[in-house]
């Protein structure tokens, strides 16, 4: 299960891997996209320039007023558009579609400078300037509308892109919830493999283990504790006569009852096979007194039932007291020695 789970891990680690390089390749690849989109805009403008310029440029050749400037103008963008040259930060566009109307419509152009020549020599009632123009017109609407095509394909491998950027962060977020919920399910199982770890299978309370935990803290107790040492008797009685079954019921019986009137706040916990200790906690003699006394009236009451195993136990208790340093180890081993004396008179009196 162990190998399994680690070769589980490592394939998620692969993919989340993976996942990442995609990422990043897609992200790089979608700013190269954005880049050339942002070119293609400036492409698009320009395009569009040379369309309007170009017709005001054949109304005023008409007018018969010359612009040297503004064709230079218009050679210096077609320059741009063609060669990425001039002085407008054109770029190229990758585009066979676009290339080819562009280089039809820079090869018009040169064909209508020339006629702008012939109308400034014979005026434009001689030439075919405005039947040229208006062909013109058309080859730029084709090129622009040629580049537009071109931007829309980028948009829409940018939005793939986008698509797909956001099906990999899914994935991974995905991957990463797993993993959150896997770590908090071995957390867990960690948690109740520890909480097994300290308790007794067969009551229910803390275990010796946790018992010792608890007694091997050597801070001195400051507050008034009391710590009461339990010894159930006739367990091994039980066990001879009536069966370790029996038994076991009345180890589980005597635990019940321990918890069952030990207040919820303070510590009841098996010590060992017939041994229980509690811990009292802020507590007084009074209120330990009281405790003992609710207990023999709660065994009397159990003892009175039909077919009722009978319980009866031994115990001895001490408090900390404030002008004596003591910790819980000391607390229990002053409990213990009180029980023994306990369980001697118990034992003394049964005899007589």
């Amino acid at each position: 299960m162990q190998t399994n789970k680690k070769k589980s891990k490592n394939i998620i680690g692969i993919i989340q891997s993976v996942l990442i390089l995609i990422l990043v390749v897609l992200i790089i690849f979608m700013m190269i996209q954005i880049s050339r989109l942002q070119g293609t805009a400036r492409v698009i403008n320009y395009a569009g320039l040379v369309r309007g310029a170009t017709q005001r440029e054949v109304k005023l050749e008409i007018t018969g007023n010359q612009n040297e400037e503004l064709i230079k103008y218009l050679d210096d963008i077609f320059l741009g558009l063609r060669y990425q040259d001039g002085h407008y930060d054109l770029v190229k566009l990758n585009d066979e579609e676009y290339l080819e109307k562009l280089q039809i419509q820079s090869d018009y152009w040169d064909k209508l400078k020339k006629e702008i020549e012939a109308v400034r020599n014979k005026g434009y009632e001689n030439t075919d300037i405005v039947n040229m123009s208006e062909i013109y017109f058309t080859m730029a609407d084709e090129t622009v509308s040629a580049a537009e095509s071109y931007s829309e394909k980028l948009a829409i491998k940018i939005r793939i892109i986008e698509l797909l950027s956001a099906l990999d962060m899914l994935s991974l977020v995905i991957l990463v919830i797993m993993q959150t919920l896997r770590a908090m399910q071995m957390a867990m199982q960690n948690r109740l493999l520890e909480q097994k770890a300290f308790i007794d299978a067969h009551t229910g309370l803390p275990n010796k283990s946790a018992c010792n935990e608890l007694l091997n803290k050597k801070d001195i107790i400051t507050a008034p504790t009391a710590c009461i040492m339990f010894d159930l008797n006739n367990l091994k009685i039980v066990n001879d006569t009536r069966g370790h079954s029996a038994g076991d019921q009345l180890i589980m019986n005597f635990a019940k009852l321990l918890r069952s009137v030990i207040p919820e706040k303070d510590f009841v916990g098996r010590y060992g096979g017939d041994e229980f200790i509690a811990v009292i906690y802020h507590t007084s003699e009074a209120e330990i007194k009281e405790i003992l006394k609710s207990l023999y009236r709660e065994k009397d009451r159990l003892n009175s039932y039909e077919n009722q195993i009978p319980i009866d136990y031994a115990c001895g208790w001490a408090l900390s007291a404030g002008d004596m340093a003591c910790t819980m180890q000391m607390l229990l081993d002053n409990a213990d020695a009180y029980m023994y004396k306990n369980k001697q008179l118990c034992k003394k009196y049964n005899k007589l």
